[in-house]
């Protein structure tokens, strides 16, 4: 029977483990925190079709009813070495754990927003990320700075993702569509409010994604406004001023919000910025890197070890989900 480890529990790990599990694999996943699938259920609902990421959480949670699965939560493995055939996974507080093969799904964290001053998160309250958002949409209660119901309220993409500044150049995938449902979910809440998108350029690569993009705008009266904004600050009245510029018509572009809400993008976790390290596999932005994009990209530069899911790259649920049955069936060869 193969012994496997697998770092991380949320939608990758719960996935794969029950995969392995159901063949006669005997398999620990260890989460650093005290609960699985952190990253679905601070989240109301899911892109495109408004499921509930609940109803998700719950059905993944479910998979790991399986006598195999070991499940060991508030542990955080910090290191990865090879013994012999084993691995030695060991956690922040020197316990060791052996498996025979180890798989690393430590997942993500949204772009801490408080980088990028000029926006004004945590300075003005009417000035909140995407993930402040999904909680007032999930407690319906969205509010601006004095706890009013929001007249208006104005999206910015490409927050900590494609920015020189920020030292990620690359694309976060997930936050154009989620902008969209985000605002389609606002409508839904405060049908009299104006809701404008600020983009770069829509990448809207999914099934589905388009067609809700085009649903925004002819049934939700959703406004898209092709423009980075430059700069926010507080008015007396404790709204949000922000400037722009309007590139389609290339002017300059002055506007007040009741509400910014900036789509923060991913970056690798903690746990992956420190096993891409003291594991030798950090590959662009401290991501754990695949051997290649194709054939082998669940496989690690050190045999035995696999990723999957977002500790590699940015990437929907969805594709999570997929990827991380890829890493499973290879990991049974």
């Amino acid at each position: 029977m193969k012994k496997i480890a697998i770092i991380g529990a949320g939608p990758a790990g719960i996935e794969a483990a029950s995969i392995l599990a159901s063949h006669d694999c005997e398999v620990q996943l260890f989460e650093k925190s005290a609960d699985t699938l952190s990253n679905i259920t601070d989240k109301a609902f899911l892109f495109p079709d408004f499921s509930s990421a609940q109803e998700l959480a719950d059905k993944l949670n479910a998979k790991l009813l399986n006598d195999k699965i070991k499940v060991i939560l508030n542990t955080e493995i910090v290191d990865i070495k090879k013994d012999n055939d084993d691995f030695k996974m060991i956690d922040r507080d020197g316990k060791t754990y052996v498996a025979d093969k180890v798989l690393i799904t430590t997942g993500y964290n949204v772009f801490d927003a408080h980088r990028k001053e000029e926006l004004g998160y945590g300075i003005y309250k009417g000035v909140i990320t995407s993930l402040d958002l999904e909680r007032m949409i999930r407690h319906k209660q969205i509010t601006n700075s004095i706890g009013e119901e929001p007249e208006k309220v104005v999206f910015l993409q490409c927050v900590g993702s494609r920015d020189e500044k920020s030292g990620n150049h690359y694309c976060s995938k997930v936050c154009c569509v989620t902008a969209v449902k985000q605002a389609i979910e606002v409508r839904k809440q405060l049908p009299k409010a104006q809701i404008y998108v600020f983009y770069m350029d829509l990448r809207m690569w999914g099934q589905g994604f388009e067609e809700l993009y085009r649903e925004a705008q002819e049934q939700y009266d959703i406004r898209f406004v092709r423009g980075r904004i430059s700069e926010a600050s507080a008015t007396f009245d404790s709204r949000i001023q922000i400037k722009s510029e309007d590139t389609l018509i290339g002017q300059p572009l002055k506007m007040t919000t009741d509400l910014l809400v900036l789509m923060v993008g991913m970056e690798p976790s903690k746990g992956t910025r420190t096993l891409a390290e003291k594991c030798g596999l950090a590959g662009p932005y401290k991501f754990i890197a695949s051997v290649g994009p194709h054939t082998n990209d669940n496989n690690t530069a050190t045999e035995g070890i696999f990723v999957a899911g977002t500790a590699k790259r940015p990437m929907s649920i969805r594709d999570t989900i997929t990827d991380s049955t890829a890493a499973a069936l290879e990991m049974l060869k």
